[in-house]
């Protein structure tokens, strides 16, 4: 029977290798902490650091224009020339703006009267923390048009922004009075919806510290170089430093809150299917493409259905009939009348859609 001294030291040695295993795990629980504390605010400073260094340059401060107050957020526009109506809008990505149609606009003030547009979340626009959807740049769209241009524009579209102008035009059909989409998606790849995977790309771009790095590290100089380079143009010697310097500023202007956008790309929250409005059309939809893309063979891949097709040109056929080289994307154009119409026309149930395909030079 053990003795009531060797139960007493038993207790004893207990609580003294107890206390000192919970007073080194209270020590490993503050070192974490402190840590990650310390990690957080560096990668804080490195935000910050991020932010300040990329509007250095001030491309896009630059260019004066106004702002139309929406109930969504301030959104920035010019507004050029005499004529008609016509409107041009940009990708719909954080790293764009209507920088696009710098060297475009100097050429068509000349015919119309030339509207560009930063969309919400994008350029010198408001960047609020919600969830961007399709529908929302349809509101944009739609109340753009009647609270500042106040009459159908003929509406050139470049990448996915098509989506909402056909989804805009479909529920207003006095809304514009046509739409010129270059380099259009696969118009499947508009049917995706949220899932799983998406809503937690989704969450962590949103956090405050994290998703804010992980964003500046998809927004990075060299991840925009690359980007411009393989998907925007043909020809990766035309991208010049001021363009890329103007795409990097857009991306990290108003403390990188362009993430929010990103977010709902990520997610899939700015897809809405758009083939039964582009069948409901009744105003002339012109497609434009390059033959130096992969997937640019007759029919176009926005009808086929084929891999998406993005930004290579930034072109709209005008009243004279003039052979233009543009300098930052080396296509020749033919511009005739008030659009130009290639000899490849295919039908969707559309009234009017034209195929453009243009030869690289």
């Amino acid at each position: 029977m053990e003795s009531g001294y060797n139960i007493s030291n038993r207790k004893r040695f207990a609580k003294i290798t107890g206390g000192s295993m919970n007073n080194s795990m209270k020590k490993n629980i503050r070192h974490f902490f402190l840590l990650t504390a310390l990690a957080a605010g560096t990668i804080h400073l490195v935000n910050r650091f991020i932010d300040m260094t990329a509007e250095m340059k001030n491309i896009l401060k630059t260019e004066s224009g106004s702002y139309y107050h929406w109930k969504n957020g301030s959104i920035f526009y010019t507004k050029r020339g005499s004529g008609s109506p016509l409107l041009l809008i940009h990708e719909l990505n954080p790293i764009a703006s209507s920088y696009e149609w710098c060297r475009l606009v100097k050429k068509l003030e000349k015919h119309y009267t030339v509207y560009t547009i930063d969309l919400l979340g994008c350029g010198r626009s408001d960047k609020p923390y919600l969830t961007y959807t399709n529908y929302l740049y349809v509101q944009l769209l739609t109340d753009f048009i009647h609270d500042v241009i106040g009459e159908r524009p003929d509406v050139v579209t470049t990448g996915n922004s098509i989506s909402f102008a056909v989804l805009a035009q479909n529920m207003n059909p006095n809304l514009l009075a046509s739409i010129t989409a270059i380099n259009p998606p696969a118009m499947n790849s508009f049917d995706r919806t949220p899932d799983k995977y998406s809503s937690v790309k989704k969450a962590l771009l949103e956090l405050p510290i994290l998703g804010t790095f992980l964003y500046n590290v998809r927004t990075h100089e060299s991840n925009i170089r690359r980007t411009l380079q393989k998907t925007y143009f043909s020809r990766p010697q035309l991208v010049s430093s001021k363009m890329l310097d103007a795409y990097y500023e857009a991306s990290h202007m108003e403390k990188s809150h362009g993430k929010y956008l990103m977010a709902s790309i990520e997610g899939h929250y700015t897809d809405n299917a758009i083939g039964h409005a582009v069948k409901k059309l009744t105003i002339p939809l012109y497609i434009i493409e390059s033959r130096s893309m992969k997937d640019a063979h007759s029919p176009t891949p926005f009808i086929r259905q084929s891999k998406p097709c993005r930004l290579l040109a930034f072109l709209l056929m005008h009243k004279n009939c003039n052979l233009i080289r543009t300098s930052n994307t080396g296509f020749g154009f033919l511009f005739r009348s008030r659009m130009y119409i290639a000899n490849n026309r295919h039908t969707i149930g559309c009234r009017s859609l034209n195929f453009i395909l243009l030869n690289s030079t």
